[in-house]
């Protein structure tokens, strides 16, 4: 009799868990390849992860634009088609460097290790 209860207990345990696991937004992404990426195309030359350099800090980009729906691609667009972008340090404006890569998997990877900042 105990073990059916707790055998029930158990179960609903894991269902609500469950359930939970797949009510909250998260990313599933390679931290080893994102940063790969991220060290091979200099990114780190204007972008840390914590602090402003002359681009904004990876924890910056990811306050601003976590929570919305087209955030992915706002980072892939900014590493694919090279916008005008304003630099910290100076206020000039200069072409945003393009990645070296157009593997849509890495780029979207790449973007979601960026969100995770």
């Amino acid at each position: 009799m105990k073990n059916s209860r707790l055998m029930k207990a158990c179960g609903g345990l894991l269902l609500s868990l469950s359930a939970l696991s797949l009510a909250v937004p998260g990313y599933a992404f390679d931290a080893d390849a994102a940063k790969e990426v991220f060290r091979r195309n200099e990114c780190t030359k204007c972008h840390s992860t914590s602090r402003d350099k002359k681009g904004p800090s990876l924890k910056k980009i990811a306050k601003n634009l976590n929570g919305k729906s087209d955030a992915v691609e706002k980072i892939i667009h900014n590493i694919t088609m090279a916008p005008k972008v304003k630099l910290l340090d100076s206020g000039k404006e200069e072409k945003h460097k393009v990645i070296d890569t157009k593997d849509p998997a890495v780029l979207k990877n790449l973007a979601e290790w960026i969100l995770s900042h």
